[in-house]
């Protein structure tokens, strides 16, 4: 840990943990509000296929917004719907109001509501919300744990070694591009069982135990700050598709140990 994020610790973490409690708290009402709603507002952000954004996803993200400007002023903000407030006391919220807009749409409760916090070395408090099933995983300055309608349990990834005994998951069957697509395969092809459609909660799923990869492409920050906070205080590796930071590339690959991860970098590099 840095000098930076030692002081951090020490000096500031009980407030920065209720913040983002309180973050994701307002995220739950206000998506809940909208949520399986046949007069939902939808738009589409993309020309030539379908990226919907709607009335909740932008009032989520409002709401979050004016609680960290009473709060926390001076903290910058990366959000998917509105945008960068530069910051000016070394941290950023990065969130994503509702990851899984198309399964909100269709009523399925596998969307959530992710929230993470950054330094410059990376993104290191993740939440992942489930508003409508009640359930919240939260990992990173010394925290890791779910609690939802079975209660509050820590966190903890598998410890499956081998794609042989692996559950994997991924959002879309047609993942990324046709390249990625294949190099997808190839790793399908080895695992036990793979699962489609759990957008930001197969993150989760992960960190709780109940998965062992994660396999996506095409993601932006906001989609995996936190997913990525908590994985890593869950136990697990989460890294680009050639085994350095997720960035540029956009592509993820989370896992629940280290040899297993290895061993789906090996076949995504073909």
């Amino acid at each position: 840990m840095s000098l930076h994020r030692g002081n951090l610790y020490v000096t500031a973490r009980a407030e920065l943990l209720s913040i983002a409690q309180e973050l994701a708290d307002i995220a739950r009402a206000e998506t809940l509000r909208w949520f399986r709603q046949p007069s939902l507002s939808t738009q589409n952000k993309l020309a030539g296929g379908f990226d919907p954004v709607t009335e909740a996803d932008r009032a989520a993200e409002a709401a979050i917004r004016a609680h960290l400007a009473r709060r926390r002023p001076e903290d910058g903000i990366l959000g998917e719907e509105h945008g960068a407030r530069d910051s000016h006391s070394g941290l950023t919220w990065i969130i994503d109001p509702i990851d899984g807009t198309r399964g909100f749409l269709a009523g399925t409760p596998c969307w959530t509501v992710l929230i993470a916090l950054a330094d410059a070395e990376g993104a290191f408090l993740g939440v992942i919300d489930q508003p409508y099933i009640g359930e919240r995983f939260m990992g990173g300055l010394g925290e890791a744990w779910c609690d939802g309608p079975l209660g509050r349990r820590a966190l903890g990834a598998r410890t499956t070694a081998a794609l042989p005994d692996a559950l994997l998951s991924t959002t879309f069957p047609e993942i990324g591009t046709p390249a990625e697509r294949a190099a997808f395969e190839r790793v399908a092809s080895k695992v036990r069982l793979t699962r489609y459609g759990m957008d930001g909660y197969a993150y989760a799923l992960l960190a709780a135990g109940q998965i062992d990869l994660v396999i996506e492409a095409g993601l932006h920050p906001y989609d995996i700050a936190a997913p990525q906070a908590v994985i890593e205080a869950a136990g697990g590796v989460m890294t680009d598709w050639s085994g350095g930071p997720v960035g540029e590339t956009r592509q993820v690959l989370a896992a629940a140990t280290r040899d297993l991860h290895a061993e789906a970098l090996a076949l995504l590099a073909g």
